[in-house]
């Protein structure tokens, strides 16, 4: 992500009084409008991460530079995205990090690409529509730049893998257990196997799959996110909260015992 004052290509998040998000792209000439009047999109050039602008009706807005998490709920979308408070467990599961190479199915629009490479990996993607996949790269070249290490094919991993030694399989698609017997042959030794499911018959059935493969320590878990209102000595859960959008679920790449006497 870009650091120091603003340019025209940088994206913004604008915050209002009212903590309303709102995300645009400096450009020459531009102007950022809402129902309490325009803001130039020449005022923000040269300003400071964390400056307050006025609108031309007085109306104060915090500007930031956005994250991840602020991309990926404003981005354009072809598909449902994963959400932020599944993205970090999701790097966590599959160990993410620099370097390590990562086969992704079923991108979607692309948000948990952007997690995976801005943690570092190398990250190659199976989509079988083209309209997800130009979106998913629009999307991952939009906030991350061109030069992450990322490419897509247009391909069913049902029907296999064509990489190996991959670090880990990460899917976000809807019979992952089809990809069980690929995954065996694709990931090395030790490699992790992690699948985004929204129900729990799917991973109830994933689970078989991999009970009868040489993955072990498997591990399903589910996500809840719960935020809370703190104001003076006025501190409680707030009453809503973010709860099931998918269960995770995990395994390893086990080497089979080798057989007595063998």
């Amino acid at each position: 992500m870009r650091s120091g004052p603003y340019a025209v290509g940088d994206k913004v998040l604008v915050v209002d009084s009212k903590d309303r998000r709102y995300l645009l792209t400096l450009r020459e000439g531009g102007e950022f409008h809402t129902h309490a009047g325009v803001i130039p999109h020449a005022s923000f050039v040269g300003q400071a991460e964390g400056t307050t602008l006025r609108a031309t009706s007085g109306a104060r807005y915090l500007t930031l530079r956005p994250t991840l998490s602020d991309f990926v709920l404003s981005m354009p979308r072809g598909a449902q995205v994963i959400y932020p408070k599944d993205l970090g467990p999701l790097l966590m599961l599959a160990d993410i990090h620099a370097g390590g190479r990562v086969l992704e199915a079923g991108v979607g629009s692309g948000a948990l690409s952007m997690a995976m490479l801005q943690a570092g990996a190398s990250v190659t993607g199976y989509e079988i529509r083209a309209d997800f996949s130009a979106t998913a790269l629009k999307n991952v070249h939009a906030f991350l730049g061109p030069d992450v290490d990322y490419r897509i094919s247009e391909r069913d991993v049902y029907e296999g893998i064509d990489e190996t030694d991959l670090h880990s399989v990460v899917l976000d698609l809807p019979e992952p257990w089809q990809v069980v017997k690929h995954a065996e042959v694709a990931l090395h030794p030790g490699g992790i196997f992690v699948s985004y499911l929204p129900t729990i018959g799917q991973v109830a059935q994933l689970r078989e799959a991999l009970e009868a493969s040489p993955f072990g320590l498997a591990t399903t878990v589910e996500v809840l996110q719960r935020s809370w209102h703190v104001k003076g000595q006025s501190v409680r859960p707030d009453h809503r909260m973010v709860a099931h959008t998918g269960f995770l679920t995990s395994a390893r790449l086990l080497v089979p015992a080798a057989e007595p006497g063998a």
